[in-house]
């Protein structure tokens, strides 16, 4: 992901993390990506996946599997471990072919979240894996509860004293926000820019107006993350779908056949959509060669453990 981020601070634009879910989640941000040319960062969330609802964690061999998928893109991509705390899970994605790891923050007070960034710097590095981490907190319109906003202070001695590659920031963005828009303080986020020498990373993209993208990628940001508007337009799609199925009618054409009815492939179409519109809105499309040498390369470094 570093290599990703270099390229696009040089730029002037941002890459995109589209979290995927499942498989034509997961298809959706790789076919949007080689469709227009540009980089991008797939994965999933750790934290998704260890999520106290579940009964049990999911099991990541199951996700880390995707991997295999990056080998044959035609546009540079990486495999990221988003927003996990669990040093056992970072380990174990790092194992199985992750080779970004984004290190949650929430739940952690700062001098503990620190020792735990510089664990996983100190093992990540070692494997060639970028690390992200955060300094502050987004507000969470699910949960509610104020955001701690980050510090030019704040993040530059983090940032010096970590060795992370990326660092997230909290400048008015918003987690889970399904309506309207976040009025992000550009202010605050050029003079973190100006105090830290890695890119900087926007979490809570959907409620970020697309009209200041370029203003944001001027002031450092290299790369967005996406997950709430994606899962959205998944739900529509399937819920559309699925109006039209009775019983007793066949569930084939529903399901699995890749039809006009198929919800699954509805879905898969819907979220591609918006992911091309963040990758055009953040100016990562067409920044890729098809064929790009580099894509390649990378993906049979994620593969084999390299990267």
């Amino acid at each position: 992901m570093s290599r990703l981020l270099a390229d696009a601070r040089g730029g002037a634009y941002a890459v995109c993390y589209c979290e995927a879910w499942n498989l034509e989640s997961f298809q959706a941000v790789v076919e949007a990506a080689e469709e227009e040319s540009s980089p991008v960062i797939a994965g999933f969330g750790g934290g998704f996946l260890r999520h106290p609802s579940r009964a049990r964690a999911e099991k990541l061999v199951y996700y880390a599997g995707f991997a295999l998928a990056l080998e044959k893109t035609r546009v540079p991509a990486t495999f990221l471990l988003n927003e996990t705390n669990s040093l056992t899970q970072i380990e174990e994605g790092m194992s199985l072919g992750f080779n970004a790891i984004m290190v949650e923050n929430e739940g952690l007070e700062l001098d503990e979240y620190r020792a735990l960034v510089k664990q996983v710097v100190t093992r990540a590095h070692s494997k060639g894996c970028t690390v992200e981490a955060q300094v502050g907190h987004l507000a969470d319109a699910s949960a509610g509860g104020d955001a701690v906003p980050t510090t030019p202070e704040v993040a530059q001695a983090f940032v010096e004293e970590t060795g992370i590659d990326a660092l997230a920031v909290a400048v008015g963005n918003v987690h889970v926000l399904t309506t309207g828009s976040a009025g992000l303080d550009l202010e605050a986020l050029e003079k973190i820019g100006k105090a830290v020498s890695v890119p900087l990373v926007l979490h809570g993209g959907s409620g970020i107006p697309l009209e200041i993208a370029a203003s944001c990628t001027k002031l450092g940001v290299c790369k967005v993350n996406f997950g709430t508007a994606l899962k959205q337009a998944y739900l529509a799609a399937v819920r559309e779908k699925l109006a039209m199925y009775e019983e007793p009618m066949s569930p084939h054409p529903f399901l699995g056949t890749g039809g006009p009815k198929d919800l699954l492939t509805a879905a898969k179409d819907a979220v591609k959509l918006r992911v091309k519109e963040f990758l055009r809105a953040f100016g990562s499309a067409g920044k890729a060669a098809r064929n790009d040498p580099r894509a390649g390369a990378w993906a049979s470094e994620i593969l084999t453990g390299r990267s």
